[in-house]
């Protein structure tokens, strides 16, 4: 007996990748989702693990040496103007994701897992949030007990904030 496994047309995966998001939280209380189609890998590295830089606003927490490239590293809540939270902390949850070329590490509260949702959901930040923030949003979605703000992968990696220090 032989089993068939079906393996996606490239356009229906293509889809798939597209509906389908990391789920974390940037602080405390504030849910988001960032599509996988950016992110390289989720990681928890010591905060000794990066090597901070003299003379960088304070959301930028340094370099890290990961698979032999090194990758700036930044507290995402921080960048956002949310409350930051990466003072004392021992360990960092770290999201590392590429945009073209260019990694970057981004730190968040805590990791959710991976979750799915269709384009149709997304909805518009207006109102519920700053100017300053909705730069980096496509928008949200909105839950039965949350809102999850969708994160623009490619604003964050090529943010005048990070690319003007």
């Amino acid at each position: 007996m032989s089993t068939i496994i079906r393996v996606p047309q490239t356009n229906q995966l293509q889809r798939i990748l597209r509906d389908t998001y990391l789920k974390f939280l940037i602080e405390q209380d504030t849910p988001a989702i960032l599509a996988v189609e950016y992110v390289q890998e989720v990681i928890v590295v010591p905060s000794t693990s990066l090597n901070s830089m003299p003379n960088m606003p304070n959301y930028i927490l340094g370099l890290l040496n990961r698979r032999n490239k090194i990758l700036w590293v930044i507290d995402l809540a921080q960048m956002l103007n949310l409350k930051a939270f990466t003072a004392d902390t021992k360990q960092y949850n770290l999201a590392i994701i590429k945009v073209g070329q260019i990694p970057l590490g981004i730190v968040v509260y805590a990791v959710q897992g991976v979750t799915q949702f269709a384009p149709e959901n997304l909805q518009s930040v207006q109102g519920l949030v700053t100017s300053t923030l909705a730069y980096y949003l496509h928008g949200c979605i909105l839950q039965q007990q949350e809102i999850l703000l969708v994160l623009k992968a490619e604003a964050i990696v090529q943010s005048l904030v990070i690319h003007n220090t």
